[in-house]
């Protein structure tokens, strides 16, 4: 999709006197202060975490948000070197035999790059682009214990009592965001979704290096393999031309999920799930350092809404929509969601920002709906794979890749669809505007749907 009304970052927009409040320095919250920045808002950014370092693991940003990174001025010229670069996805049975083998180049070439690579070092690269590059505010260890809004203004209360005001404010603090509560009005506990994943991420030196068994994946260049199971999924990557390996195991879990939703855990614990698996799992599971990342998938229900009373807060990112890894989209979401709300503010006006918030939701919630729906059934297809049908049929397993999905432009989309947007808004109200944005894939992938 071409790109209309592209600010960049290093050009001086023009000022629309606009004050965004941002909680939560994740991608979604430094999306959102970028693209606020490029269109001529005031953001500033708060943060719990007194200092942000280069944590997590493997994090996957596909071409509708890469487009995105691209309008930052020398951002994705430096997560380009560290991502992976496979040369296709094998997707194998959990006893060895491979299923499928998928490229990407024709994606690539149509719709766009894409990026993989390890959380924190992409991060760093972002949180500096948009503290040293674009001079925007971020406090950090800013714990926000409450928010408020009135028909002027809107804020957050911080745990010191000290009160930010802005016209807007954004809510991108993650699952538990408190934000929630005074969009829905009552708290709503996040849930066990009755899965979880085993994650980790380690040098292969000294470790995958040692074994020659496992020298396919290293010698070659960056590798990326999906094994499949029973109600269980493993998937691993070599990075960097083979210097670097991540793995993450997605399994049954209905553990209560209490407080926290990540823990430490022994590499046992792997080991349990993943007995009887063929040998190069062992090996790779033999190689891998402890402790383990014990991530417990978080379930909400749908929320009716994810704007405020007053209109004057919007939960964004995982705030609104948390997503199951097998989307592969829930970060590229949450960055949809930062660049059209920016365009949102921008089209309407300081005296109009109810209305941009308005937009804002009617603009994103079908197609979040739909993006999620697809990470359900990639799980499903692939926790109840009949690998008897899968050698007369091995594209059942690939990894289904959308244009409606994938080519999408967020700021393009948002600049074009903004004025008859809120014509319906106007005449009958949001719920009825978000009926205007319903994907071709409403259901998810057409083609699950026949």
């Amino acid at each position: 999709m071409a790109t209309t009304n592209n600010h960049n970052s290093s050009s001086a927009p023009t000022p629309t006197g606009i004050r965004v409040v941002i909680v939560g320095a994740g991608f979604a919250g430094l999306t959102a202060a970028i693209e606020c920045h490029r269109q001529g808002h005031t953001p500033i950014v708060v943060e719990k975490f007194p200092a942000l370092k280069p944590l997590g693991d493997i994090i996957s940003f596909a071409p509708n948000s890469s487009r995105i990174f691209q309008r930052w001025p020398g951002v994705a010229e430096k997560m380009d070197p560290i991502s992976l670069r496979p040369p296709g996805f094998t997707i194998k049975s959990f006893k060895g035999d491979t299923l499928y083998y998928q490229v990407w180049s024709e994606e690539e070439t149509s719709w766009g790059v894409r990026f993989d690579g390890h959380r924190g070092e992409y991060h760093q690269i972002v949180f500096r682009h948009a503290v040293e590059d674009c001079g925007i505010e971020i406090k950090l260890g800013a714990q926000v214990v409450d928010y408020f809004e009135d028909d002027s203004e809107a804020g957050v209360v911080l745990e010191n009592g000290e009160k930010i005001s802005g016209d807007v404010v954004l809510a991108a603090e993650g699952v538990r965001s408190k934000g929630r509560t005074t969009v829905l009005g009552y708290e709503d506990a996040p849930k066990a979704s009755g899965y979880a994943v085993y994650r980790s991420w380690f040098s292969t030196k000294d470790t995958v290096a040692k074994d020659p068994e496992l020298d396919w994946l290293i010698k070659e260049g960056d590798q990326h393999v999906a094994w499949l199971g029973p109600d269980v999924h493993f998937i691993a990557a070599t990075l960097k031309g083979g210097q670097d390996f991540s793995w993450v195991c997605t399994h049954k879990d209905d553990k209560d999920i209490g407080e926290s939703w990540q823990w430490e855990a022994p590499l046992s614990d792997a080991r349990e799930v993943l007995k009887g698996w063929e040998p190069n799992i062992q090996r790779i599971l033999d190689r891998t350092p402890e402790p383990l990342i014990d991530w417990k998938l978080v379930y909400r229900d749908p929320l009716s809404t994810w704007i405020s009373p007053k209109r004057r807060i919007a939960l964004i990112g995982d705030a609104a929509h948390p997503f199951l890894p097998t989307s592969i989209q829930g970060a590229s979401q949450a960055m949809e969601d930062g660049a059209t709300i920016a365009v949102c503010l921008r089209k309407a006006g300081k005296q109009q920002i109810r209305e941009a918030v308005e937009a804002f939701e009617a603009l994103r919630y079908e197609r979040v709906k739909s993006a999620q729906k697809t990470g359900e059934q990639t799980r499903d297809i692939w926790h109840k794979a009949d690998f008897g049908a899968a050698k007369k049929d091995p594209e059942s397993f690939r990894l289904r890749r959308e244009e409606w999905l994938l080519n999408f432009d967020a700021e393009t989309f948002a600049d074009r669809e903004y004025d008859r947007t809120v014509d319906v808004i106007r005449e009958k109200g949001v719920v009825e505007a978000r009926a205007l944005h319903v994907p071709e894939g409403r259901y998810g992938y057409l083609e699950y749907n026949g």
